[in-house]
């Protein structure tokens, strides 16, 4: 469950060149607004493309933060020095973009999710989210989050209702420049950081400034460290699983079938993985293939270990999915894999693959 404790909206016009920074913060109590925020930071705080870092020694914004935190410096003022600093940015670029700029403190809190979801939703939720932070002996695992995001504004038309003269029943139509993202929609700028130990998560583009090419974000706003993101290491990684299966003889798909599997498990119990870990349990039997694996990844300069979401990792490694050269298709838990009472994959002497599926109670059709 999130709970949203400060947003507010800057407007950017680079056509015009002028700006529109917010005074007030945005009345989070309305519900079409309060759901409007919290959808983008779910999103953006979910995505399995968020980058990693660490704020380098000297950065501006990382010691705005930490007087924010100690409340040196309000959220208006910090959320106008983001914006300050980003109109300044983007207006030099090249392929300008429309854009606002929203800036969220927002909590997660956690492990409250169930107990939310075993009251119902809306404000029954929320009442007993809040009764239970009160209790005596509640473990708070809750977490707060600081966020900006750029939302790209788009083009669309829309029905305007007049009469002309005479009056006339006259309707045109309108051309609206303020049409904010919907909430689904994906964005590409962003920036999270963890309020308790400073840790970002970011994802932003290319953007052209002159001749140089450079992330705003990241190069300028947080300076800090990037750091691949979990999508990133997870396909390397996978990778790299197949490509020692391959060279050794072995399944390829059932080694990178296990592998999501071993990245799924240990993201469900710690929120991370270790690539190495993934090697030697995929290739527990294997010494000369455990090895391989294990020089691959120091060669790919891989993290020792990488923050993996629940969430995300059930979208990355839950299922394998695998089609053959005849256009069947099947999906399957990636946790079967190693498996055969599930499923089964053998090999002929002329190198043709079977695939047994076992122990099924029910069929349905999709």
């Amino acid at each position: 469950m999130m709970r949203i404790s400060h947003a507010i909206l800057h407007a950017f016009d680079f056509e015009s060149g002028s700006y529109y920074f917010s005074e007030r913060e945005l009345d989070v109590s309305e519900r079409a607004t309060k759901s409007y925020v919290q959808r983008h930071m779910r999103k953006i705080s979910s995505s399995a493309d968020n980058q990693h870092g660490s704020f380098s020694e000297g950065s501006g914004f990382a010691d705005a933060l930490h007087g924010y935190v100690a409340g040196q410096i309000g959220f208006v003022e910090i959320s106008e020095q983001v914006a300050q600093y980003l109109w300044e940015e983007l207006r030099r670029c090249d392929d300008l973009e429309e854009c606002d700029l929203l800036v969220c403190d927002f909590t997660d809190t956690k492990d409250m999710k169930v107990r939310a979801e075993q009251a119902g939703s809306g404000a029954v939720a929320e009442a007993m989210v809040e009764a239970a932070q009160d209790a005596d002996g509640f473990d708070d695992l809750s977490q707060e989050f600081f966020a900006a995001v750029l939302l790209p504004r788009k083009q669309a038309f829309v029905h305007e209702l007049g009469s002309d003269a005479t009056g006339a029943a006259a309707n045109g139509i309108l051309r609206q420049d303020s049409t904010l993202p919907n909430p689904t929609q994906k964005v590409d700028s962003y920036v999270i950081v963890d309020l308790a130990d400073f840790s970002i998560d970011f994802h932003d583009k290319v953007r052209t400034v002159g001749t140089e090419e450079r992330r705003v974000i990241p190069d300028g706003l947080l300076q800090c460290s990037v750091e691949a993101s979990s999508r990133e290491v997870v396909e390397t990684v996978e990778k790299i699983v197949a490509d020692v299966a391959a060279e050794y003889g072995a399944n390829v798909t059932e080694a990178v079938a296990q592998a999501k599997a071993v990245v799924a498990s240990s993201a469900d119990r710690e929120e991370s993985f270790a690539p190495e870990e993934v090697g030697r349990e995929v290739f527990e039997d294997r010494p000369e293939m455990r090895e391989r694996f294990e020089e691959a990844a120091r060669e790919r300069d891989l993290p020792e270990e990488v923050p993996v979401k629940r969430g995300v990792a059930n979208r990355l490694a839950k299922n394998h999915k695998i089609k053959t050269d005849t256009g069947i298709e099947i999906t399957f838990p990636s946790q079967y894999a190693a498996d055969s009472n599930y499923i089964e994959f053998t090999t002929d002497s002329e190198g043709y693959v079977s695939i047994v599926i076992k122990n099924v109670g029910k069929i349905e059709n999709k």
